[in-house]
């Protein structure tokens, strides 16, 4: 084994061999891969094999497609047979909500290029012919999905990776990480020890046991999961025999189940809700090529709805029952990427769709090892998406919920409840007595709206209980003056004598003068959006050091520190700290804003003293607090940042002084549809590393002539120049009783030319607004555009101007 390498991949399952094959692939040849026992030893080895394109991420769905194609590749050049069957299959909805859905996800695949299709259940039943047709409503036909040999692909990524020049080391086990004081670790094993740059942390079924050698609690768990293969069955033989094809898979997501051939038997497999964690702290590290003990009485319900959807299953008895440990993160997607605060250390676990996410996250690791960026918008799975705040209880309940929901239907309205709340701020309880109906975001509850009593939601992809209450909150801030409690956007405070130098170089906005905001685009150094933030200039006018105060999306705080901490001087001229729940936050906005603001404080807060983009620390009744004049409504407004000590304060002053002028509670689906109003975007929609501050309309922002050289500025420059290839457009969209929700089809001319990125209702307009990107070439023309809903096409036109104070005269009044 060698003593030293440019980075070593732990963990030879699927994921830890398609790093290594995409490194060496890449050119990085000087790569080993260590694995404690046989390559697959773990979840590979005994996984179902399928493969499929949807995922809930369009993005995501991306990098599936790109795994799938690769197969070939890796079986071209390792000369090791991968065992892939691309059948084909169809997706199987029992009811209309379902069927809903499924459109949706064909509207999706339209503009991904993945061939999906609405089809019948008659029709289902003619290209599956196990299916019973009375038992469902509908399905959709997936070209693409399939299913392999899971050791024939892991071996194949090994042996390619071994052409090109990496190594593999079998039966050797991590002992320990150390990190030198140079930078470089010591991956220390049973067979001697390896120095790298880099380690990737592919351990799998190990992933935590990994990660806690490095002082890393990642938020991962392993489930039991089952799966039955049949004895052989004469319908199958039948069906090879008529069509000499195998039978296509089928997903029936309201029996979850999943099935495809196997030899000439069927697999059928389940996520049953009665699940069960396995191992659920520690990771024995003598498991390898065991199975678990079957269970057939907790899948025993999900197997009742098989038989009944599929009844040739009542005739054939059971081979064998598969139950096996795989792991999950507490949103079902994988943890991937550099880890902040460990240089050099990645992740690429928690990867449970491993035959159709691995070639992705090997695809996307890897770049972003080499390029320093993963070449796609994985945001999805990004680690940094979880904080401390994933503890492993929490981390426990949350995977619970989404293995057992896994096939479950996951409405636009819909809030899960394991794991919550967790995060609250002080005046939590108070607006739950007002009714508050709780979303949460990264761990904190958010108000969502705001329910008189006996009402609540009734989850739907179409208009629902809110929708006549989320438009009294609307009224209340556009007739008058609105309170929302806003703590859920990340703070960060920047000090130090090189604050304002560095601030200069990693943001592209003109820095403001003491006193003054701004909107501040991040961009990296290909010149596509980071982040976007306000900045605000805090410091006094003659301060040698500099203070400036930071706020951005709150459930980007872990991603936008990574980013921070690795560009800071190592001088500590700057200092930037992420204040989380040490500041919370509250909003009002409306034409009466000001004069609820005026009877709570002793400053001047009229228009010449206190003008738009202002900022100033402000007593609000007894609270100390910092108020920026600013408002994502679009309408006249204040933000107000108070300790958490003092939220409560604030909150009693501001409801007194607006109990005179009618002041109302608004949660975050009215600000969604205030900021509709205005084409205001928002980050992880609108905003994300694949678009440029041209096409995303941030580019007023950019301060392109000034003399820092910011990050991603000769990029910006270039786009801008060359005019990019997208533009962001809203769009008023001729919908009746269900409005966009992302990701649809943007159609043109009778051709699908762009997507959703959000939208909803438009209350005080009285419009169903989206937003989405287009085509430059086709971005100004007025007409010919549709958007499709669920499954039908309504026309849509360009909204060049808000549709909510076009001048921004009440916003500057």
């Amino acid at each position: 084994m060698k003593s030293h390498a440019k980075v070593v991949v732990i963990g030879g399952g699927v994921v830890g061999c398609s790093v290594l094959f995409h490194l060496a692939r890449h050119g990085w040849t000087d790569v080993v891969l260590l694995e404690r026992d046989e390559l697959t030893s773990g979840s590979t080895w005994h996984a179902a094999g399928g493969m499929h394109t949807i995922n809930g991420d369009p993005n995501v769905a991306k990098l599936q497609k790109y795994t799938i194609s690769l197969y070939k590749e890796i079986e071209e050049l390792s000369g090791q047979a991968t065992g892939v069957h691309l059948t084909g299959g169809v997706l199987l909805a029992a009811t209309e909500a379902r069927l809903d859905w499924l459109r949706g996800v064909v509207s999706k695949g339209r503009y991904l290029g993945i061939d999906l299709e609405v089809i019948s259940a008659k029709e289902a039943a003619e290209l599956m012919p196990l299916i019973d047709p009375k038992q469902f409503v509908g399905a959709v036909r997936n070209k693409e999905d399939g299913h392999l040999d899971p050791s024939g692909v892991t071996h194949a990524y090994a042996k390619a990776a071994r052409k090109l020049g990496a190594e593999v080391e079998r039966f050797t086990k991590v002992e320990d990480i150390v990190r030198r004081p140079d930078g470089l670790w010591r991956v220390i094993t049973n067979k001697g020890e390896v120095v790298a740059e880099h380690v990737v942390n592919a351990g799998g079924l190990w992933a935590r046991e990994v990660g806690r050698m490095v002082g890393l609690e990642l938020p991962v768990l392993a489930m039991e999961h089952m799966y039955l293969i049949t004895e052989d069955m004469p319908e199958v033989a039948d069906w090879n025999k008529k069509t000499g094809t195998e039978i296509i898979h089928a997903v029936d997501f309201d029996g979850e189940l999943y099935l495809r051939q196997e030899r000439g038997g069927m697999l059928m497999g389940t996520y049953e809700k009665a699940n069960k964690v396995w191992s659920e702290f520690q990771t024995p590290w003598n498991f390898g090529h065991e199975l678990l003990e079957p269970d057939i009485d907790r899948i025993a319900p999900s197997l009742e709805v098989g038989f009944r959807h599929f009844p040739a299953f009542q005739n054939t008895g059971i081979k064998q029952i598969i139950n096996g440990p795989f792991t999950f993160a507490p949103d079902g997607n994988p943890l991937v990427g550099p880890v902040r605060g460990l240089p050099g250390f990645w992740v690429a676990c928690g990867v449970m769709a491993g035959f159709s996410q691995g070639g992705g996250v090997g695809l996307a690791l890897s770049n972003w090892m080499i390029e320093g960026d993963p070449g796609a918008d994985i945001w999805a799975m990004d680690v940094a998406r979880y904080g401390d705040w994933a503890t492993m209880a929490y981390t426990n309940a949350k995977v619970r919920e989404n293995y057992s929901r896994r096939f479950s239907i996951r409405f636009p309205n819909e809030e899960l409840p394991a794991g919550r709340p967790l995060k609250t701020t002080p005046v939590y309880d108070t607006l739950s007595a007002k009714g508050a109906r709780w979303g949460v975001a990264y761990g904190l509850e958010v108000p969502l709206w705001y329910a008189p009593e006996g009402v609540k939601d009734e989850f739907s992809w179409r208009r629902s209980s809110d929708f006549d209450h989320v438009a009294k909150e609307v009224a209340a801030v556009r007739g008058g003056v609105g309170l929302s409690e806003i703590s859920s956007f990340a703070k960060y405070k920047v000090t130090g004598e090189g604050a304002a130098a560095w601030l200069d170089r990693m943001l592209a906005c003109k820095l403001p003068k003491p006193g003054r905001m701004t909107l501040a685009p991040m961009l990296k150094e290909d010149g596509r959006l980071i982040g976007d933030f306000t900045l605000a200039n805090v410091g006094a006018p003659d301060a040698r050091d500099s203070e400036w105060f930071v706020a951005g999306s709150g459930v980007a705080e872990q991603y936008h520190m990574r980013w921070f901490e690795a560009h800071l001087p190592t001088d500590g001229s700057v200092r930037i700290e992420a204040l989380g729940q040490k500041l919370t936050g509250l909003a009002i906005a409306g034409p009466k804003a000001r004069e609820v603001l005026a009877k709570v404080t002793r400053a001047d807060v009229s228009n010449a003293a206190f003008p738009f983009m202002a900022v100033a620390r402000v007593d609000i009744g007894m609270a100390p607090c910092l108020v920026g004049r600013v408002s994502y409504t679009g309408d006249l407004g204040y933000e107000i940042w108070v300790a958490p000590e003092y939220q409560r304060t604030a909150y009693q002053a501001l409801i007194e002084a607006g109990e005179e002028v009618g002041i109302g509670l608004f949660g975050s689906r009215a600000l969604n549809a205030l900021r509709l109003e205005k084409n205001y975007g928002s980050w992880a929609r609108e905003y994300r590393p694949i678009y440029g501050p041209l096409e995303a309309g941030l580019d007023r922002f950019v301060a392109y002539d000034k003399e820092a050289d910011f990050i991603g500025k000769e990029a910006a420059l270039a786009e801008r120049k060359q005019g990019g290839k997208l533009r962001l457009r809203a769009f008023i969209v001729g919908a009746t009783d269900a409005d966009v929700i992302g990701d649809e089809a943007i159609w043109h001319d009778g051709a699908v030319r762009g997507w959703v990125t959000s939208g909803g209702y438009a209350h005080h307009a009285k419009k169903s607004v989206a937003m989405g990107y287009v085509p430059k070439e086709i971005a100004d023309e007025p007409d010919g555009f549709e958007i499709e809903i669920l499954g039908k096409r309504h026309a849509a036109r360009v909204q060049t101007a808000p549709l909510f104070d076009a001048n921004f005269e009440r916003m500057r009044a």
